[in-house]
């Protein structure tokens, strides 16, 4: 497909199914992030990349003020260097001989940093930046309760770093938690108090790290569902939310995210088996349904379910319409498993595609 091709054209003209964001809506959100970190906390804004995959988007957040990226992995980091991002962070474990090699030659081209939490991965990615002639950038990642990668705060994690800032090839640059176990604890009491007490573990790490002599620049966390109490925390110096300038339902519906839902599929009506039953051309290799349901506009529904091909719609009350042909509009259930099943996405402003990107960082998984 030549993508440059549906710039201009009215959304309706599309072919279907297809992955939209509106702009307007986009830019709203963008804005609510950036005024919340950049403008009112005055720290850093990394965002992630995990649920964008295209440089292109990622150059608009820079715009705003969004310092460089946060990728889930290093071929994501790849892709966004080659797209002229510069400052990035790897938020995950880069190990073994493949990997940290890549990683020692793409500092060439990028300011990259990665998460490490054990001596294996510094030592690798030390001896790979050494025999590269370059020298990476790491941040200990701490496990400050979500209990997935990262060292135990506290002595641990003076232990760890102080191995990075000896090893020759690596450059502590400072740590990193995520808090993703609180953020749909409730009520917002209960939320606000749990992610205080996480981050707290991570910023009283950092403070130990720097009693004991070591460099601690970056403290790196907060997601899309914790950043605007993450952010106000003291000590940290940067947020890494990304996936809030798309909006989705999960966001809104579990998370208690007050964000536009930017991000919509459109897809059309090929079958009308019965009065209440509407079946369309969007199934689960088009919309995520994995951590909640994609919302259809504009139709009164009791039931929505979907296969690999095919969506099918309960309509509250037996109707002719929607008909045939017509087309339906869906919010995303959730945006980062929704976007890697498109090879790209059109940015539509007032009904009229405006930009396509490729989604480039698709399928990168290494």
């Amino acid at each position: 497909m030549n993508i440059a091709t549906p710039i201009g054209l009215p959304v309706a003209e599309l072919d279907t199914p297809a992955l939209l964001v509106d702009l307007e809506l986009l830019d709203r959100n963008v804005e609510r992030i950036a005024r919340v970190v950049i403008d009112d906390a005055g720290i850093g804004w990394r965002p992630h990349t995990k649920a964008l995959k295209t440089p292109a988007l990622a150059h608009r957040l820079i715009a705003r003020g969004a310092l460089g990226v946060t990728c889930a992995k290093l071929a994501e980091a790849e892709v966004m260097a080659a797209g002229g991002v510069r400052d990035i962070l790897v938020a995950n474990q880069v190990v073994g001989p493949a990997k940290v090699r890549r990683l020692a030659h793409l500092r060439r081209s990028a300011d990259v940093a990665v998460a490490v939490d054990s001596e294996i991965g510094v030592r690798q990615i030390g001896a790979a930046a050494a025999a590269a002639g370059t020298e990476v950038r790491v941040v200990v990642e701490l496990n400050v309760g979500m209990d997935r990668a990262g060292v135990a705060p506290g002595e641990e994690t003076v232990r760890l770093a102080r191995v990075a800032a000896g090893t020759p090839g690596v450059r502590l640059a400072g740590l990193m938690a995520w808090e993703g176990h609180t953020l749909d604890v409730e009520p917002a009491d209960a939320k606000r108090r749990a992610i205080e007490t996480a981050i707290g573990r991570l910023t009283d790490s950092a403070d130990r790290c720097r009693a004991a002599g070591l460099p601690i620049d970056i403290v790196s966390c907060g997601g899309t569902g914790s950043y605007w109490i993450t952010a106000r925390q003291p000590g940290v110096t940067e947020i890494q939310a990304g996936g809030g300038v798309l909006g989705d339902a999960l966001y809104r519906q579990r998370f208690g995210v007050d964000h536009d839902c930017a991000l919509r599929i459109i897809a059309t009506v090929t079958s009308r088996p019965t009065p209440q039953r509407v079946i369309c051309d969007a199934g689960r290799k088009t919309m995520s349904v994995d951590s909640a349901t994609p919302a259809v506009q504009g139709l009164a529904v009791t039931g929505v379910g979907f296969s690999a091909e095919h969506g099918a719609l309960t309509l509250a009350e037996p109707s002719d319409t929607p008909g045939v042909g017509d087309r339906l509009e869906f919010i995303a259930g959730y945006s980062d498993t929704t976007v890697v099943l498109h090879d790209a996405i059109y940015a539509t402003r007032n009904g009229v595609v405006e930009a396509v990107w490729p989604l480039l960082g698709r399928g990168r998984l290494t």
